[in-house]
């Protein structure tokens, strides 16, 4: 999945809620993060080392993200991938507050802010989705291997 310079405009699933209903669905830190574009301490989120295997889906609209068979430990204290579930997933725009020049990424879906990508992640993409974990939920894989 390649992202970073793209934006799916045209998704027609998009969600469009008012700042109220986000307010009374998420938790003040949900909240924080994904609609104003916050970001949680490093080593605090509950998915940074989080092991199982399942899906990482946006906390507030359920959209599919990440896969557990593309996370893996950046030492950076957030959840990171090295790629997406699926290209329309996920939507990219220039962030450059806090004096830096980033990648933010969003839910396609609902544009929940989720975090940034970088390009200094594993092989096959060499690109690393730096996660808040307050804008994720995950899903076990009920499947047996």
């Amino acid at each position: 999945m390649n992202t970073t310079s793209k934006q799916n405009s045209s998704n027609r699933n998009q969600i469009n809620s008012d700042d109220g209903n986000w307010q009374s669905k998420l938790t003040s830190e949900q909240y924080q993060i994904t609609r104003l574009g916050g970001t949680e301490r490093a080593f605090t989120g509950c998915y940074w080392n989080h092991k199982e295997t399942g899906t990482y889906k946006c906390i507030c609209c359920n959209n599919e993200l990440f896969s557990s068979k593309t996370k893996f430990d950046s030492g950076t204290g957030w959840p990171s991938f090295w790629d997406g579930i699926d290209p329309t997933a996920i939507n990219t725009k220039e962030d450059q507050s806090h004096g830096m020049k980033r990648i933010e990424i969003n839910c396609s879906k609902c544009e929940a802010h989720l975090g940034h990508i970088f390009e200094d992640g594993p092989l096959p993409t060499g690109k690393r989705y730096c996660v808040n974990s307050a804008s994720l939920k995950f899903e076990a894989d009920t499947k047996f291997e």
